[in-house]
């Protein structure tokens, strides 16, 4: 194939959602339906299920929840489809962030009973911040839930994006048995499956065929017929266009539990999904069929597979062809590395790579000193803009409770430091207990849960009392705090060696700023003088 042709096979996109909307379980079937499983699994599993492919962590098998993206790739229709599975929980928010920083579009899945909730809103403005395509899959539709016209005026009024209503629920709660597709005027009568482990047998016929007309009861008959009716003369039209540009989301409704309406979804994804886009560097585009070789790290972890215990950085392709082997530069050092040890990635399981394409993503180990943002590129001169930083809201001090783990505790400090799992502060005076700073607490979870499981370490976590981060102008010396009364706040220096205030409130570092306005305070780092800050 050509260059182009490569290319434009590619879809690359995240789902993202609330806790409990059944995203891990979406991801699950999207994988069935594509080929990629003979037999889902549950999030939840039990002795006799398998556990899902996307939650391979034992912490998350324990929690039943998400707590790191996980990297799936699979071939669908001729097309190299990867998937990203995000955690939903707001305390991971941060690895969910720096994920939408890799993809073309996003599945934003809601509960048929709850509609557009706290999170979904988080990662919808993300999205749109960034100009992610979104495309919307209404999941438990066999369980009581909001009318769909209703959910329908909630997403336009909340999210204040226009809605085309793809498919259609037929029948509701546990009379809920298939969809109808309006784009091919076709209705999906499916039956249940044990488990919902295998496809869902279904029967598909035109609105007035004896099959679908008979196999459904004469009043949700009826009222399917009304709702097309409705629908065709008042909804809105489907407008492709106005899906890439992020002015509609087609909207699914299905069961993924049941495996209801999931092959929709996923055949309606591949048709209209933007293919790999253009991406910015400083004042240049870099295009996908540019020639040079680029891409960007936007995610690290080590130990996914105690088989190999190595650490892996995850790659996004912007623009060329990748060989393994390949020479490239890595652009904020300069240095020349040489990627030898490429992967494709399927959950934790991986097998060698030899080529791939813009909107690929890659697992590359042997980098050892490259950090999540940095670039790899044949062109020195790329440089992708900075993944953007997210303040914590929570801290803990970490402390090694065994002398003789102490070199085991250091390393893997050192290592879940370099993936961000939580960021690092110093008391400006003085102090070797590690300050650990996180968006939710259950990163903490995950730190402890981490050393103790990989690197054998034992270690002890005190919370500590602040819950707003600010970051000084670095224009102010740090003499200035030493005759300065803090109120109870305190001065840390983050791993740039930035002084940063930490408060117990947002109505203290608001009090302190007005008591002060001579020290300017940002909210992240990324929001001091491009000038001032320390290279």
């Amino acid at each position: 194939m050509t260059p182009q042709q490569e290319i434009s096979r590619r879809r690359t996109f995240a789902i993202i959602s609330h806790p409990d909307a059944g995203k891990t379980t979406l991801t699950e079937k999207l994988l069935l339906y594509g080929g990629a499983l003979t037999l889902a699994g549950a999030v939840k599993s039990r002795k006799n299920q398998q556990a899902t492919t996307s939650d391979f962590m034992e912490l998350e098998k324990q929690r039943g929840i998400s707590v790191s993206s996980t990297v799936l790739q699979f071939e669908y229709r001729d097309c190299a489809v990867n998937l990203l599975d995000t955690p939903g929980h707001r305390d991971f928010s941060e690895d969910t962030y720096r994920v939408l920083t890799a993809v073309d579009a996003a599945v934003m899945v809601l509960d048929a009973a709850r509609g557009i909730q706290e999170q979904t809103l988080k990662l919808f403005q993300v999205c749109r911040r960034r100009g992610i395509p979104i495309f919307t899959f209404v999941n438990k539709c066999d369980r009581p839930g909001k009318n769909p016209v209703e959910l329908l005026d909630e997403i336009e009024k909340t999210l204040d994006l226009p809605t085309c209503p793809v498919t259609w629920p037929i029948g509701e709660g546990t009379g809920f048995h298939g969809v109808y597709d309006r784009l091919k005027k076709q209705a999906h009568w499916f039956e249940r499956t044990t488990g919902g482990a295998r496809q869902a047998p279904v029967t598909t016929g035109a609105l007035d065929a004896p099959s679908i007309r008979d196999a459904m009861p004469a009043a949700t008959y009826s009222r399917l017929c009304e709702d097309v009716e409705l629908l065709d003369m008042a909804g809105t039209a489907f407008d492709p266009s106005a899906i890439l540009a992020g002015r509609q989301t087609p909207v699914y409704f299905g069961s993924a539990i049941h495996n209801f309406g999931v092959q929709l979804l996923l055949d309606g994804f591949l048709d209209y999904a933007p293919l790999p886009g253009p991406r910015t560097a400083g004042n240049r585009i870099v295009h996908p069929d540019d020639a040079p070789f680029s891409a960007f790290i936007f995610k690290i972890q080590a130990n996914m597979d105690p088989r190999h215990r190595d650490r892996l950085a995850f790659l996004r392709i912007c623009s060329g062809r990748f060989t393994r082997d390949m020479q490239v530069t890595h652009c904020q050092s300069g240095k020349k590395v040489r990627l030898a040890f490429s992967h494709q990635l399927f959950g934790q399981e991986r097998e060698t790579v030899n080529e791939a394409w813009p909107g690929d993503v890659l697992g590359v180990t042997g980098l050892p000193d490259f950090g999540i943002g940095d670039t790899l590129s044949e062109d020195p001169g790329i440089v992708f803009d900075a993944i953007p930083p997210f303040a914590p809201e929570c801290f803990a001090l970490l402390h090694s409770t065994d002398t003789g783990s102490f070199k085991r505790f250091r390393a893997g400090l050192d290592q879940l430091l370099q993936e961000k799992v939580v960021q690092r502060f110093t008391p400006a005076d003085g102090g070797s207990v590690p300050l650990l700073g996180a968006v939710g607490p259950l990163q903490f979870d995950v730190v402890a849960h981490r050393l103790q499981s990989e690197y054998n370490a034992s270690i002890r976590l005190e919370n500590a009392p602040w819950t707003v981060a600010r970051w000084v102008d670095t224009r102010v010396p740090r003499e200035t705090f030493d005759t300065l009364f803090l109120g109870g706040a305190k001065l840390v220096l983050d791993s740039r060696e930035r002084l940063v205030l930490l408060f117990a409130s947002d109505w203290n570092a608001d009090y302190f700023q007005r008591e002060n306005p001579s020290i300017p305070l940002y909210p992240t780092p990324d929001l001091l003088p491009a000038a001032e800050v320390v290279p």
